[in-house]
């Protein structure tokens, strides 16, 4: 029974760990968590070709898909002008190569958008954060 509870409560900490993460950050952090899931779902996606494991890497690659489609389909073009148009013609390639990878079982494949990700997501984190309201409030609260 108390060891019943601990897992129960372990459980939920997991469930709402991510979901109290995306509840408190500020747009910077929110793209920075976009994209270190999508790159946790395509290291996922590897193990699972690696393993045989079809299921799971076709999932897992549906979600990078849809992570990296989300990036995509929320750019600014009009105030991101030309680096703007650069990224959606990046991500959706990455996406064709992603599908790709999941119709041919080709790892490097992953391994291509992953460092192409890793590369986008080191510019991204090199972007300065301007400080939120709510740091701001606690600091000086």
């Amino acid at each position: 029974m108390y060891h019943t509870g601990i897992q129960q409560a372990l459980n939920q900490y997991r469930n709402a760990g991510p979901l109290a993460s995306v509840n408190e950050a500020d747009p910077h952090h929110l793209v920075q968590m976009l994209f270190e899931g999508a790159l946790d779902r395509i290291a996922i996606a590897r193990g699972a070709m690696r393993q045989g494991d079809v299921a799971v890497k076709g999932e897992r690659i549906s979600r990078a898909i849809t992570i990296i489609d989300g990036l995509r389909a929320h750019l600014d073009l009009e105030r991101g002008g030309e680096i703007a148009a650069n990224l959606r013609s990046l991500y959706e390639y990455m996406e064709r190569r992603l599908a790709e990878a999941n119709l041919r079982d080709d790892i490097t494949i992953l391994d291509e958008v992953a460092n192409l990700l890793r590369e986008v997501k080191s510019g991204w984190d090199a972007i300065p954060q301007q400080p939120s309201a709510r740091s701001f409030r606690s600091a000086n609260g």
